[in-house]
């Protein structure tokens, strides 16, 4: 479900920050790899979601996630916060659009936690923004890390298994896909996608404009 369309955002490839969009069904170690990648990497900036699921044990406020009545989030959404939002298995999630524009205008790169319907409203409106799928090994594989997380019932993970389907069916609309066999060897290559991103020639103008300017090339 998509919220009311918003102005467009003025974020363009003039921007020093790149905005990265990681994508993967339930228990494909999404996270993991994305903590992992924060704490090598100081340059970029998790986006923290608005969402109306409940806290799972261990998350807190303003860090996993942003949570929010379903009352409040309708309004923060009527009231044109959000960038996107999307419904995903009975809960509500929203990415903040202002937050996102002024760090990315600072020269900062946001990666967004997100699904792959949020993913697509993103990128409508970011076309340089970079996708990013997280595939699992196979599905037994899925099922069993879900199981070994231990933070859903059995109903819960037979309904994220069903969902799984339909998720990795939109994989081919992203950039890169990673297939989390082995996590050192998955980080790896998702460091190496920050980097060669950051490398393209838009982001090394906007970061580096003086001495572009100098050498005579824009």
């Amino acid at each position: 479900m998509s919220g009311p369309s918003s102005p467009a955002p003025s974020l363009d490839r003039g921007d020093a920050g790149s905005i990265f969009l990681v994508v993967a069904p339930s228990g494909a170690g999404k996270s993991t790899l994305v903590n992992a990648l924060l704490e090598q990497d100081g340059g970029i900036a998790l986006s923290v979601s608005h969402t109306t699921r409940p806290p799972r044990p261990g998350e807190a406020d303003g860090r996993e996630y942003h949570f929010v009545s379903v009352e409040e989030f309708m309004q923060r959404r009527a009231a044109g916060e959000f960038l996107e939002s999307a419904e995903v298995h009975g809960n509500f999630y929203a990415t903040s659009r202002t937050w996102i524009e002024q760090r990315v205008h600072a020269g900062t790169d946001v990666l967004l936690e997100i699904d792959w319907q949020g993913a697509r409203q993103v990128k409508a409106r970011f076309p340089h923004a970079v996708g990013v799928f997280i595939l699992p090994p196979s599905i037994d594989a899925l099922e069993a890390r879900l199981q070994k997380r231990g933070q859903d019932s059995a109903t819960v993970i037979s309904r994220r298994l069903l969902a799984a389907g339909s998720e990795i069916a939109h994989a081919p609309e992203f950039d890169y896909v990673i297939i989390n066999v082995d996590f050192p060897a998955a980080l790896a290559q998702l460091a190496a996608i920050v980097t060669a991103t950051r490398l393209r020639f838009a982001s090394q103008a906007a970061r580096h404009h003086e001495l572009f300017a100098q050498l005579g090339i824009g």
